[in-house]
């Protein structure tokens, strides 16, 4: 049978039975002796209470483990603390990595994250995450749109309801927070002219990234800016084996004494491969990576690469979603400055 207990503070009798009612609002306000209107009013905030009254609540709320029911006070507030993330499924570092700044910006502000992934970045599937987390009563959503696709099926994003994507384009219609990937690309770029290279080969990730394009078109700004050649650009797909094959490919050219990577995962399969065919890096090629993935200071050797502060851009785009719930500029831009690591990669010969 249900067991009966009467609280410390002599309030109502509360049921500790396996299966039984939960505490209610009404049980706290018992035992505090106030009404259930100031309970409320100190659960969600919205009206005046003397500090003594709060502290009452307060101790009864703990006294009796209340949970208020966040249904019931969303209704009361108009908010429910949880944002929606739309995620391409990927074990990539990036996304990963954006994904955990997004989540560790969201908790220290206290608000909870509901994910919805994506096997596919098609405008359908997209736009069906979308809508399934605003039928879940998030305040507004992020998508991570590293993809092409994704970033041109933020067209469709709802002019109505905060929206907020990390990568996406310039041309997407809603606010955008992004590393500035050509800007990284041109400082690993300048970092290898400096080292008195006449040019540097490019090994791209996939064509249809977002940050595979801008990668590129920095590495080639810079070589033009320069005057320097702009060799043809092998194509990787993010993976260490593309990166391996493209420095089997590489090792057979006469000139190649410097190379970009897309990613670090690419440029440890360009070690592989030198390795393999003889050549020492840094001492016949010095090779440079994008990313700075934990395991890059222990390669053989060590890569140099352009870190991105994955912790700032979560940060930044949880700031633009705040202005787009306060009514926000919709076409509002923000770039997180990457960070050269230099590394025994491109060292002295």
């Amino acid at each position: 049978m249900p067991v009966a207990e009467r609280s410390r503070s002599g309030g109502p009798v509360r049921v500790t039975a396996a299966g039984t009612r939960q505490p209610s609002l009404t049980d706290v306000a018992g035992v505090a002796g106030v009404s259930h209107m100031t309970v409320s009013r100190v659960i969600n905030g919205t009206g005046p209470v003397r500090p003594e009254t709060r502290a009452r609540v307060l101790a009864a709320i703990e006294e009796l483990g209340y949970r208020p029911n966040s249904a019931a006070r969303a209704l009361v507030t108009g908010r429910t603390g949880t944002l929606g993330v739309v995620a391409l499924e990927s074990n990539l570092y990036g996304p990963a990595s954006t994904l955990y700044g997004i989540e560790n910006a969201a908790r220290e502000a206290g608000y909870a994250i509901t994910i919805s992934s994506v096997s596919r970045p098609g405008r359908s599937s997209i736009a069906d995450a979308v809508e399934n987390l605003r039928r879940q009563a998030v305040e507004g959503i992020i998508v991570i749109a590293p993809h092409v696709t994704a970033g041109r099926a933020l067209e469709a994003a709802p002019a109505d309801f905060p929206v907020v994507a990390v990568g996406g384009g310039e041309a997407a219609p809603v606010p955008v927070i992004s590393v500035d990937q050509r800007d990284g690309a041109r400082r690993a770029t300048e970092h290898l002219l400096a080292l008195g290279h006449r040019t540097v080969w490019h090994v791209a990730g996939p064509e249809d990234w977002l940050e595979a394009r801008d990668r590129e078109l920095g590495w080639r700004e810079t070589l033009e800016r320069h005057g320097a050649g702009v060799p043809r650009v092998i194509q990787g797909d993010w993976s260490s084996r593309s990166g391996y094959e493209a420095g089997r490919t590489l090792a057979k050219e006469r000139d190649l004494d410097a190379v970009f990577a897309g990613n670090d995962q690419m440029a440890l399969g360009l070690l592989r491969a030198f390795a393999e065919a003889g050549i020492s890096v840094p001492r016949d090629v010095r090779v440079a990576g994008f990313d700075d993935v934990p395991e890059a200071a222990y390669f053989t050797p060590p890569l140099t690469t352009v870190r991105q502060d994955f912790i700032e851009v979560g940060r930044r785009t949880f700031g633009l979603l705040t202005e787009r719930l306060g009514g926000g500029d919709r076409h509002a831009r923000a770039l997180v400055v990457p960070e050269l690591i230099v590394r025994e990669s491109t060292g002295p010969r």
